[in-house]
């Protein structure tokens, strides 16, 4: 019979949940005691709301107006079938939705409130009382995949691996076949012109032109099976961030969507092709980004071989206080989140050179990535800071 006393974990807050705001400038976390917000470079607190209740989601607009709040934790300050859109100029709800199952996440724009449940997508207008305007059926989504850009909110299909895609101005609906497995990550660029994907064998993130649905590019991530965490379009556009569970955070060049634009407008096999098939992955041979040089031009070579890798990578801290009594490679479970397992790796670009890493968890940590050149010319990624924001 085990008679050891249980261990506390009673030390101080808990990070449940941490997100970006739309342009990064600010992030938000979700507290076993209520929200905060904090200032992304340097990472300073602005906002601290003390609930003595649990936050599962804390989804900011622009500079912490307002912010769409979901109940988590092992108490939660609310249900976690409403979503509760906290005015914090005045500091009380402003508007309350509710549904019949728990909500998966929000999305927030001037214009939309995005509502993501496991197998359904709600789309209201943000106004007092909210206006619904449509509901989509999704295949399940237990994490919330879910992008709201200007024109276009992109969520899961109804069938595992597709993409819907929505324009909000006129209602239309076009499908994507990104990948033959369920999705695991999403990301909409902030033009509202690219679309990246990942499935959940992380090994392949595809692009496709919003305009017509037609892929741009394939990027190879690696060769091991891989759980995505986070992806992120850079500001320009022009670079994509992705992290997984393998502790890294790469960057790839974008492909050029112009030429799918302008010669692949409406065309129906981009729509329906076989996602597992080799194409055209959008960039030239003299990319720099061929990982094994010339053996990716050698005939009959694997396709590993000639696809596309990241071109510069950095390590980022996953772990969440490893207990030593556990061995030093486990961690304890975070009572209220889903799997026990708190968000990490969740990136924000600062600007076209400075990516920020955050994680929750009892390890709140923020780190920040530059990316610079080295003396051979080579685009190289470093580590230039870090800080647990919890303060712990």
């Amino acid at each position: 019979m085990n008679t050891r006393p249980a261990i506390d974990e009673s030390t101080g807050p808990v990070s449940l949940a941490v997100a970006f705001n739309q342009d990064a400038s600010c992030f938000s976390v979700g507290l076993d005691t209520g929200f905060c917000v904090f200032k992304s470079e340097p990472c300073e607190l602005r906002v601290s709301r003390d609930f003595n209740a649990g936050i599962g989601s804390a989804e900011m607009l622009d500079r912490a107006n307002f912010i769409a709040l979901v109940g988590g934790g092992r108490q939660p300050k609310f249900p976690q079938n409403k979503v509760v859109i906290w005015d914090d100029h005045k500091a009380h709800a402003a508007i309350t939705l509710e549904f019949r199952s728990p909500v998966q996440s929000v999305r927030l724009s001037k214009t939309r409130i995005v509502v993501s449940l496991h197998n359904s997508v709600h789309v209201y207008a943000f106004s007092s009382p909210p206006q619904k305007i449509s509901v989509f059926e999704t295949a399940d989504n237990p994490l919330g995949l879910c992008c709201l850009g200007a024109k276009i909110i992109a969520f899961p299909g109804r069938t595992p691996g597709q993409v819907q895609m929505v324009e909000t101005n006129t209602g239309n609906v076009s499908i994507i076949p990104a990948h033959s497995t369920p999705l695991r990550a999403m990301d909409l660029s902030p033009n509202g012109e690219i679309l990246a994907t990942a499935s959940e064998t992380g090994t392949l993130i595809r692009t496709f032109s919003t305009s017509n649905c037609a892929r741009t590019g394939e990027l190879r991530r690696g060769v091991d099976h891989a759980e995505i965490f986070s992806m992120a379009i850079s500001p320009t556009n022009n670079l994509l961030a992705v992290t997984s569970d393998k502790a890294t955070l790469h960057i790839f060049d974008l492909p050029p969507v112009s030429m799918h634009s302008r010669n692949s407008s409406n065309n129906s096999n981009h729509l329906h092709r076989d996602s597992n098939s080799s194409s055209n992955n959008g960039t030239g041979d003299d990319s720099g980004a061929h990982k094994w040089g010339l053996l990716g031009k050698l005939p009959l070579m694997p396709r590993v071989f000639s696809d596309v890798y990241s071109f510069a990578s950095a390590h980022f801290e996953i772990e969440d206080n490893p207990r030593p009594e556990l061995g030093g490679t486990k961690t304890i479970p975070i009572p209220g989140v889903p799997g026990g397992k708190p968000k990490k790796g969740v990136i924000g670009w600062k600007d076209e050179y400075t990516i920020l890493v955050v994680g929750s968890g009892r390890d709140g940590r923020w780190e920040k990535f530059i990316l610079g050149e080295a003396e051979d010319g080579r685009r190289v990624l470093v580590r230039s800071g870090w800080k647990r924001y919890l303060g712990s």
